[in-house]
C-alpha cells in the first residue's frame, strides 16, 4: 500500500466522522472586492497612492492594458490582507537538483537564523544532507527551527530527528497523528502541506519540492524531454496511448520552486512564525527574524498562506478570481487535479470568452485515485475548448499558474479539495512581464514533453478506464 493511499484512507475515515467543510462562494467575493484601490509596499514601508497608481499603470502598459490588474490586485489585497511588495528578486528553480543546490548554498551562508517547514522530510540521502547542514549551522550559533508534518512523514523514523534536537535545533511535529503527542486540540485531518525555507529573514524558497530522494534526478535526466530531435509534442490519437500505466516508474520528478530575495520575505516569515506559535512550538530564540532588507530587484510579489483556520482558502479564491478575470491566457500545471464545480465553471467560462486555457497534468503519478478522479472531467473540459496535456517521462509534481502573461502563482497548492479545505499551503503571486515570460518558456517546454489529449481519442478510451474514473470521482472530496 503506497503512502498516499494510506493517507487517503485515513483522511476518508476522519472526514466521514468529523463532517465536511465547504468551499467559498467565489462569485460573491469576486464581486465584493472588485473596486478597491491597489496598495503596495517597499523596503521602506507603504508606497504612496500616487506611486501605487504609477506601478499599476506601468504593469498595464507592459501587459497590454489588461483589466485583470485592476480587478485581481484589488481582490487579493482585500481577501489576503497583505499588500503587494516591490523591490524583490525572484529566481525560477526547475526540479530538485537545481533547487537543492540553491538551498544548500543559502543554508551554508546563514548567519543568524533558519526557519524550515516541509510536508515531507525523509530519512534518506537527501534528508541526511539537509540534516547535516542544519546541524552544522546550529553549531555555529545559527538558530534553526524545523517544522515537519506528522502525516507527511508517516514513513520517516522519528529517531532521524534526534541528532538535530541534540544539536539544539528546535524541531516541531505539526498536528501529530498520535493524539497523546499533541499540544493542542486533535485535528488529524489538518495537514501542513507547505514547503518553505527562510534564511536570515532575507531569502525564502517555496514551491512543490519536498525533502526526498525522489528529487535527486530532474525531469531532464533522460526521456524525450532531453532527447533533442525527439522532443516534440505528441497527440493522444489512439486508445493504446491513452491507457498508459498511471503508476509507471520514472527516473525524475518535474517540479517548480522559486527563490525570493527582498522585503517580501518578511511576509513569509510571518506565516512561518504564526504557524509555529499556533502549534505551540518551542519559544523562538530572540534572533533577527525581521532584518531591514534593501530592494534586491524589480519583481512585485505577494505572499498567500492558506489554512483551514481561515474562513475559506485564500489561495483557492485567489486562483479562481484570476481565472475569472482572465482575458487572454490561463496556463495551469498541477500534480493533483481533482476540481470542484466552481473551478470547472471558471475554466469553461474563460474558454467560452476566447481565453486560451491549457492544463498540463501528470501522465504518471504517485496517487492513482487523484489521477483517475481528475481524468473523469476531461470530456467536459475538452468539449468546452480547453486544451489538456499529460506530461510524459517525468512524474509531474509542480503547482503553477500563469494568467494573461502578467500574473503568476508558484507554491504548494494543488487543485483538489484537500488543498482547499484541509491543508496549510503557501504560494507566491508574482506580477510582471519578465518573470511571466520566463514561466511561459518553461511551460512551453513542458508542453513539448507532453502528450495532448484530443476529444476524439478520449471518447475512444477503454471501458476499464471509464470505470476507474467514475469510482475515483466518488472519492473526490477525500483526495
Amino acid at each position: 500500500m503506497t503512502y498516499y493511499l494510506k493517507l487517503t484512507i485515513i483522511s476518508c475515515v476522519i472526514l466521514i466522522t468529523s463532517g465536511c467543510a465547504t468551499l467559498p462562494d467565489t462569485q460573491f467575493y469576486t464581486s465584493k472586492y472588485r473596486n478597491q484601490a491597489a496598495q503596495f509596499e517597499s523596503a521602506r514601508g507603504a508606497v504612496s497612492t500616487k506611486r501605487s497608481a504609477a506601478i499599476v499603470a506601468e504593469l498595464k502598459r507592459t501587459a497590454g492594458d489588461l483589466d485583470i490588474l485592476d480587478k485581481q490586485i484589488a481582490l487579493e489585497q482585500e481577501v489576503v490582507g497583505l499588500p503587494l511588495v516591490v523591490g524583490n528578486k525572484v529566481t525560477l528553480l526547475i526540479d530538485g537538483p537545481a533547487t537543492y543546490k540553491a538551498m544548500f548554498e543559502a543554508i551554508k551562508s546563514a548567519k543568524d537564523n533558519i526557519n524550515m517547514e516541509s510536508f515531507i522530510f525523509e530519512d534518506d540521502e537527501i534528508g541526511q544532507q539537509f540534516a547535516d547542514l542544519l546541524i552544522e549551522r546550529q553549531s555555529l550559533g545559527v538558530q534553526v527551527n524545523l517544522m515537519y508534518d506528522s502525516a507527511g512523514n508517516i514513513t520517516t523514523n522519528t529517531n532521524f530527528f534526534d541528532p538535530l534536537i541534540k544539536a539544539g535545533v528546535h524541531v516541531l511535529e505539526f498536528n501529530p497523528i498520535n493524539p497523546l503527542k499533541g499540544k493542542k486540540s486533535w485535528e488529524p485531518n489538518h495537514r501542513d502541506h507547505r514547503k518553505l525555507l527562510i534564511i536570515d529573514g532575507q531569502t525564502a524558497f517555496l514551491g512543490g519540492i519536498n525533502i526526498s530522494n525522489v528529487y535527486s534526478n530532474g525531469s531532464m535526466s533522460g526521456g524525450s524531454f532531453a532527447s533533442g530531435s525527439d522532443n516534440k509534442r505528441k497527440k493522444v490519437t489512439s486508445k493504446k496511448v491513452a491507457d498508459k500505466d498511471a503508476n509507471k516508474d520514472k527516473s525524475g520528478w518535474r517540479d517548480t520552486d522559486v527563490k525570493l530575495e527582498g522585503p517580501i520575505v518578511a511576509q513569509f516569515q510571518t506565516l512561518f512564525i504564526g504557524s509555529w506559535n499556533k502549534q505551540k512550538g518551542h519559544p523562538l530564540a530572540p534572533k533577527a527574524y525581521y532584518p531591514m532588507v534593501a530592494a534586491q530587484g524589480k519583481d512585485i510579489v505577494r505572499a498567500i498562506g492558506s489554512t483551514p483556520d481561515d474562513p475559506f482558502s485564500l489561495m483557492y479564491l485567489t486562483l479562481i478570481s484570476a481565472i475569472t478575470n482572465s482575458e487572454k491566457q490561463v496556463y495551469i500545471t498541477n500534480a493533483y487535479f481533482v476540481p470542484d464545480p466552481q473551478l470547472i465553471k471558471s475554466l469553461l467560462d474563460a474558454a467560452s470568452r476566447g481565453v486560451d486555457v491549457r492544463l498540463i497534468l501528470p501522465q504518471h503519478t504517485d496517487s492513482s485515485a487523484a489521477y483517475y478522479a481528475g481524468r473523469s472531467y476531461f470530456s467536459e473540459l475538452l468539449k468546452g475548448g480547453i486544451k489538456i496535456y499529460e506530461r510524459r517521462d517525468a512524474l509531474l509534481h509542480a503547482k503553477t499558474a500563469i494568467v494573461d502573461g502578467i500574473w503568476v502563482s508558484v507554491g504548494s497548492s494543488n487543485l483538489d479539495w484537500r488543498s482547499a479545505l484541509d491543508n496549510d499551503e503557501v504560494n507566491a503571486v508574482i506580477l510582471g512581464r519578465e518573470f511571466s515570460q520566463e514561466m511561459e518558456a518553461a511551460y512551453l517546454n513542458d508542453i513539448k514533453a507532453s502528450d495532448e489529449i484530443t476529444l476524439t481519442a478520449w471518447q475512444d478510451r477503454s471501458i476499464l478506464l471509464k470505470i476507474k474514473e467514475m469510482g475515483a470521482r466518488l472519492l473526490g472530496r477525500f483526495l
